[in-house]
């Protein structure tokens, strides 16, 4: 006699499984980071800016002594950048061995959301967030687009950045 586990059983621990998120808030829209990618929250003092880098690039900042590629979420959605404010937010992600930082409007709190709740992007969410969407959750309070860090600092996509856009630089020695 052979035992089959229950198949509501799998059912019930997969509804159980979550997935944190840090939520970031870019143009009014809320936005989620897996909190794995996530190393880093603060205020950045300044961000030097970059000659010929890409649009995206917002500059280059010290992180605690390594210098880290900061890009603008705005610039990514082809968003206008707003007023220019003293400190930006800025989340510090981990994302093929590298650290980068992801400038952003607001940072809010980590959310622990069903992975079963999470949807595929409505054929009416913004272009230009479906193409850095994983997908969405639906909350009380309105939307979370989930990023898909492999589609803002990866291969993911072709308007993307990616982290081999920006190489070494001949002779540099960190």
């Amino acid at each position: 006699m052979t035992l089959m586990p229950r198949s509501g059983f799998a059912d019930a621990e997969a509804a159980a499984e979550t997935r944190d998120y840090v939520t970031v808030l870019v143009d009014g829209q809320l936005f989620g980071l897996p909190i794995e990618c996530v190393h880093d929250v603060f205020i950045a003092s300044e961000i030097t800016p970059v000659p010929l880098a890409p649009p995206e690039v917002a500059g280059l900042l010290n992180l605690r002594g390594r210098v880290v590629t900061t890009l603008s979420l705005r610039r990514i959605l082809r968003l206008e950048e707003g007023e220019a404010r003293p400190g930006r937010m800025v989340v510090g992600v981990e994302y093929a061995g590298e650290s980068f930082g992801l400038a952003v409007d607001g940072v809010g709190e980590v959310l622990s959301l069903s992975v079963s709740d999470l949807q595929l992007n409505p054929i009416n969410l913004d272009p230009r967030w479906a193409r850095i969407a994983k997908g969405v959750h639906w909350l009380e309070n309105g939307l979370l687009v989930v990023i898909d860090i492999e589609a803002v600092l990866g291969s993911g996509s072709a308007e993307a950045p990616r982290a081999s856009a920006f190489p070494p630089q001949k002779g540099f020695q960190p």
